[in-house]
């Protein structure tokens, strides 16, 4: 019979237990554990050193700090899909009164809300979350820094709030909702906002000697939407899988695309490696592969969650100690790893189940006035409409129905295609978002705005 580990080749699971190796002697953690997950499921699961004396497994529990901010996120989304509220709406409409309701519910979301980025002191990281038990008291007296949707500045009390206005409009509290509508769906029986045996304690490590301190455990109170859980390898693959494909019992694929999907613009800083943030998900492109997830740290903790949709590879690593291994790094280079090494096998191409010849009459070469195009059809029903050669815009439209297409990304993306007919019932032109695409350069059969000179195409003698 064959594991769950065997499933990767030898080579490719002795270069992962190598990257972790190095990971943890390199950052000096005093236990680190990881697992990739393909094809829908956790294949691999690896682990330095000891917890309680035993090798950590995939169900040991590390705590996961801001990783959460994706599981509020998750909460948030599935408000919005069962239309109790509109991601465009104030917080103000939904949670008066707290000094930041100007902000939209998709700002707090991607922290563009204009918010701070950490609670007033004393630092809420290492005090117990009784010192702050009211939203007052995580927003201070000027919870504003920014003008509200101006810039992308994480914010940990913007997420207090989405997990406020979730216990608001649930009537209940932020545990319990995470809990009945996402934990236990999904199977994820060892994530929680308290440690369960066996789990792992937090170590501060020296900066200049090989010694360790215990960090303090607290309980984050009001905080808790921003950075409270604890979970596992295990659970985390789990939700990985659920962040790529959806599960209707949660969120749907669309929805869970429109997580991934970039909603802040990059700090100035950030515009060099590419990185951005979605709706409770950082995006980053990292030698040439895009990357979603999130990173996480509370004291005695580092956790990261790294997806590349593209590859269907995930990675989760996860460590006990407040500094030293750069686990996003780690998360990317295993992800690349298993990617390069044996790399995700192509679906068969299967013909479309059956041509009509409305949609097939639309393929073929088109022109945006001397730019080349081509429509494609395929199998799954869309169609792609993009330069014959190099580079350029290019999309996916999903049918509506009536005759239109709706663009699915890029610059196209909401867009609406409309193939124009003549008289004759033959297509004309296609019309994107008033852009006229026509099967000759210019073709002067075709309304092309601003008219055809009569002439023609000419020389210059």
């Amino acid at each position: 019979m064959t594991t769950f580990q065997e499933e990767l080749l030898p080579a490719t699971r002795r270069a992962l237990l190598h990257r972790i190796a190095v990971a943890q002697s390199e950052g000096r953690a005093p236990s680190l554990v990881a697992a990739v997950v393909r094809g829908g499921r956790a294949v691999w699961h690896g682990a330095r050193t000891s917890v309680d004396g035993h090798g950590p497994d995939e169900n040991v529990q590390y705590r996961i700090g801001s990783i959460t901010k994706t599981f509020t996120a998750v909460l948030v989304l599935r408000l919005r899909d069962e239309g109790l509220l509109d991601l465009g709406d104030p917080l103000e409409k939904h949670l008066p009164g707290t000094g930041a309701g100007e902000a939209t519910i998709a700002e707090l979301l991607a922290h563009t809300g204009g918010l701070a980025a950490e609670s007033p002191a004393p630092w809420w990281e290492r005090t117990p979350g009784s010192l702050r038990p009211e939203l007052s008291d995580v927003l201070g007296e000027q919870p504003l820094l920014h003008p509200v949707g101006r810039r992308h500045h994480y914010s940990n009390p913007g997420y207090t709030l989405l997990g406020a206005l979730v216990e608001e409009l649930r009537g209940a509290p932020w545990e319990e909702v995470l809990r009945l509508e996402v934990l236990e769906p999904l199977g994820l029986d060892r994530t929680a906002a308290q440690p369960q045996a066996p789990h792992a304690g937090g170590w501060a490590v020296h900066p200049w000697a090989d010694a360790l301190l215990p960090e303090p455990l607290e309980d984050l109170g009001r905080m808790a939407p921003a950075g409270q859980l604890w979970s596992t390898t295990g659970d985390l693959a789990r939700f990985a899988v659920f962040l790529a494909a959806g599960d209707d019992r949660v969120l749907s694929a669309e929805s869970v695309r429109e997580m991934r999907t970039p909603a802040a613009p990059a700090e100035s800083a950030d515009v060099l490696d590419g990185s951005t943030y979605g709706l409770g998900l950082q995006i980053q492109r990292r030698d040439g592969r895009l990357f979603v997830g999130h990173s996480g740290s509370l004291p005695g903790f580092l956790a990261n969650l790294t997806i590349s949709v593209d590859d269907d590879v995930a990675a989760v690593v996860l460590a006990n100690c407040t500094s030293g291994p750069v686990l996003s790094a780690t998360g990317a280079d295993l992800v690349r790893i298993v990617a390069e090494a044996e790399p995700r096998i192509p679906e068969p191409w299967r013909p479309l189940a059956q041509v009509e010849s409305s949609v097939l009459e639309l393929a073929g070469p088109w022109y945006w006035g001397t730019h080349a195009f081509v429509l494609r059809v395929a199998a799954d029903g869309l169609v792609s409409l993009g330069p014959l050669t190099g580079a350029g815009r290019r999309a996916r439209f999903r049918s509506n129905g009536d005759g239109t297409w709706t663009g699915l990304e890029g610059y196209y993306a909401g867009e609406l295609l409309r193939p124009v007919r003549g008289p004759d019932g033959t297509v004309s032109h296609l019309d994107l978002g008033s852009f006229v695409f026509t099967r000759q350069p210019y073709d002067e059969t075709s309304p092309v705005p601003g008219g055809v000179d009569p002439e023609g195409w000419r020389g210059i003698g």
